[in-house]
């Protein structure tokens, strides 16, 4: 993994991480595609890593549980509560994280 095609994935990635409701994921999260970053974990920077194929940094996120499916509790709270979270598309995957967790509306 290089820095530069790092630095250029989150640039673009930040362009195109966008707040949504959480009901217009059901589809997605219905097939398994919904991957949920921790509270404090970069978005952009987690979506990078899938963009450049950064397999060892991805599983260590798994691994540290700062990545993950979405559960279906939370899914279901998510739900309930008409949840808006922010979401970057790095297919085949959504990533999401609660809009209240982090800075995204300040480019960073």
């Amino acid at each position: 993994m290089t820095e530069d095609k790092l630095k250029a994935a989150q640039l673009e990635l930040h362009s195109e991480t966008a707040r949504i409701a959480w009901r217009d994921l059901q589809r997605f999260f219905a097939q398994g595609k919904v991957l949920q970053v921790e509270s404090g974990v970069d978005l952009v920077l987690t979506a990078a890593y899938f963009s450049i194929d950064a397999a060892d940094q991805i599983k260590s996120l798994l691994d540290s549980d700062d990545l993950y499916p979405v559960p279906d509790s939370v899914a279901r709270e998510w739900y309930d509560a008409d949840q808006e979270l922010w979401s970057v598309v790095v297919a085949p995957f959504v990533l999401v994280q609660n809009a209240d967790d982090n800075s995204l509306d300040q480019p960073g």
